[in-house]
């Protein structure tokens, strides 16, 4: 994952784990397949990774695409 700075202090955020109540890392649809298993429902998803400010406490989450 890239380093991100924080809009408010200008620091360097750090990652933190993104977890669901069942330890399950937290991911969101982004969009019909195509082909086969688009037919059959299917979506793209995209896990959520998610970074935190050491000063200010700011959290963000960023979608990177599953392989």
């Amino acid at each position: 994952m890239e380093q991100r700075r924080c809009p408010d202090c200008g620091v360097t955020m750090e990652p933190v784990p993104v977890r669901d109540g069942e330890s399950m890392r937290l991911s969101i649809a982004t969009g019909s397949r195509d082909g086969l298993l688009g037919k059959l429902g299917l979506k793209n998803r995209a896990t959520l990774q998610g970074v935190c400010c050491p000063e200010c406490r700011l959290v963000r989450l960023y979608a990177s695409d599953e392989e």
